[in-house]
């Protein structure tokens, strides 16, 4: 396995169990605020710990006793379970912040429809009043074309019609009547209609330039699709986040260490202090790499070697080895 991917597997492990102690030691500090510089620093203690013990596990759980390994096992789950707990702490108390500007948002809105659905109220019943007075102004609108009097003339003893003056008096009054009740009645109905119409648009207002409101876009519509409330789905979300947080940390934790035992098992150190690959097959050697370019430093310590040793070198002509290459079997 190449070594820079080990390393590369350590560094990311070591970044998300510090991402991960960072935040569970701030959530538990904040349940324990009065005392939180103390708690910080024993849960910070208890991050390293949990990091050391896991690797002390994987390196030596063939040597330790059963005792020991079930102990440091269940202290490593409890530390892994309470550095979930801190990070659900952490994050239930930043949406909280949310929640309440969102909480002050939704009371505003609350409001304003309120006033609305009073505004709505008159509204509706002006527009009641309007129908009435226009049934009524047609109906004295009837009654006035159908003003009509008859008699009988006792001279000639034919019938005659005519309108009663009286009658159409009276009628016309109430007529001009209605239609003044029914032009006030308009007025105010445009009124209340401008009155509605510039409460939604307040409340368009305040819903497209709240933060909050961009903020919880995804929430909110995985809420209404579920048809679920939103704290319910923000609970689901932080619960599958911790569930991957810290123990993934630990996993590659241990992963980097089986890495770095896999290359220590594939290498040895050869008799000029160097790191080869080991090899069953002595006529077999693994392809010049670019690191195996020629270094007089490397040549003289080789010669040096050979030298304390009494080996005159005759071994480099065996076999005919590729440059820089050294393969032991």
């Amino acid at each position: 396995m190449n070594r820079t991917f080990s390393y590369i597997v350590l560094i990311t492990a070591l970044s998300l169990a510090g991402s991960a102690a960072y935040y569970s030691v701030f959530g538990i500090s904040k349940l324990f605020s009065a005392q939180a510089v103390a708690v910080a620093i024993m849960a910070g203690t208890l991050e390293a710990a949990k990091l050391i013990t896991a690797t002390y596990l994987h390196r030596f759980w063939k040597q330790i006793n059963f005792l020991l390994k079930t102990y440091l096992t269940t202290a490593v789950i409890i530390l892994m379970f309470i550095t979930s707990l801190g990070i659900y702490g952490f994050l239930t108390a930043a949406y909280q912040t949310t929640a309440n500007e969102l909480s002050v948002m939704n009371k505003e809105i609350t409001i304003i429809n309120l006033k609305k659905e009073r505004y709505q109220e008159q509204l509706n019943s002006y527009i009641n009043e309007k129908n009435q007075l226009a049934g009524s102004i047609t109906e004295l609108t009837k009654g006035l074309s159908n003003n009509k009097v008859q008699w009988k003339d006792k001279e000639t003893g034919q019938i005659i019609t005519s309108t009663s003056s009286r009658t159409r008096k009276v009628l016309t009054s109430q007529l001009d009547d209605m239609k003044q009740q029914r032009n006030n009645v308009s007025i105010k109905i445009e009124a209340l209609t401008d009155s509605v119409t510039t409460l939604d648009l307040n409340i368009l207002d305040i819903e497209s330039t709240s933060t909050v409101t961009n903020e919880i876009g995804p929430l909110k519509y995985v809420s209404e699709l579920l048809e679920r409330p939103m704290n319910q789905v923000v609970n689901w979300f932080i619960l599958i986040f911790i569930f991957v947080f810290d123990p993934l940390a630990v996993i590659l934790l241990i992963a980097s260490n089986k890495a770095f035992d896999i290359i220590s098992e594939n290498t040895k150190e050869n008799i000029y202090g160097e790191q080869v690959i080991k090899n069953s097959n002595p006529e077999a050697f693994r392809p010049p790499h670019p690191s195996d370019a020629w270094d007089e430093n490397k040549a003289d310590r080789r010669m040096d070697v050979i030298g304390q040793n009494g080996n005159e070198g005759l071994h480099y002509e065996e076999n005919n080895p590729p440059s820089g290459t050294t393969v032991i079997s």
